[in-house]
């Protein structure tokens, strides 16, 4: 699941912080798994923008840990389609065109539909109810936060995505996903408010056991982000 997490980096519970290879493999794999949360937060929340050098040496202080476990949860991201190789040596946040956006977009349409007719009869009620509630509260409040919507919007789209009953449906949309939140992060975060109303037309259509009409919401949801893009790039 594509989640924000807060940056805040300490070694598992009993463990020691990783530095030049002292420090158990435990405490290890803890602290670039937490590298690779605090920096997936830090692009998906836009503090780490589009075309921006990852400095490893600041990176590596601000989070309190080595460059070697920095390294390997860099790669990660890399591999998940957030960063890119600059050079031999540096990564920088992936910069995803509008074209790329709109062939992503393009192929979820033609499958997450799909994912979300699956997803429609196993979902657990209250994990629902949760979702919706999180997207009224949004909804109604008198100012639309950024972080929580997209924590909004990874809940939603991650919880689909856990219950669809296929796995390589679920890493595909994952992984397009990145791309697509990449851009709309960067060039999108005008259109929040709208997301969230068409966010409770699938998750309303899920709650009263609709599959077909989920799916169709997802699909216009979808669509809706493309027509939006072309209004905004009408060339």
């Amino acid at each position: 699941m594509l989640m924000l997490k807060q940056p805040k980096l300490k070694a598992a519970p009993g463990s020691q912080t990783f530095s030049g290879g002292n420090g158990s493999p435990l405490a290890t794999r803890s602290l670039v798994d937490q590298a690779h949360g605090a920096i997936s937060y830090m692009i998906l929340s836009h503090r780490l923008r589009s075309g921006e050098v990852i400095v490893e040496a600041p990176l590596a202080a601000e989070l309190g840990i080595s460059r070697t476990p920095l390294r390997e949860a860099l790669q990660r991201l890399e591999g998940e389609g957030l960063l890119t190789k600059r050079d031999s040596r540096n990564f920088m946040v992936r910069r995803v065109e509008i074209r790329e956006y709109l062939q992503s977009l393009r192929l979820r349409m033609l499958i997450e539909p799909d994912a979300t007719r699956n997803a429609a009869p196993v979902i657990p009620p209250e994990r629902l109810e949760e979702i919706h509630s999180e997207l009224v509260s949004l909804q109604t409040g008198t100012a639309h936060h950024t972080e929580a919507h997209w924590l909004s919007d990874d809940r939603l789209h991650g919880t689909i995505l856990e219950y669809c009953g296929n796995e390589v449906t679920a890493r595909v949309i994952q992984q397009l996903r990145s791309t697509t939140r990449l851009f709309e992060v960067e060039m999108l975060r005008s259109r929040l408010s709208n997301d969230c109303s068409e966010h409770l037309a699938i998750v309303e259509a899920l709650r009263a056991g609709d599959a077909e009409r989920a799916s169709e919401e997802m699909k216009r949801h979808l669509g809706s982000l493309i027509n939006f893009v072309f209004t905004l790039f009408p060339s």
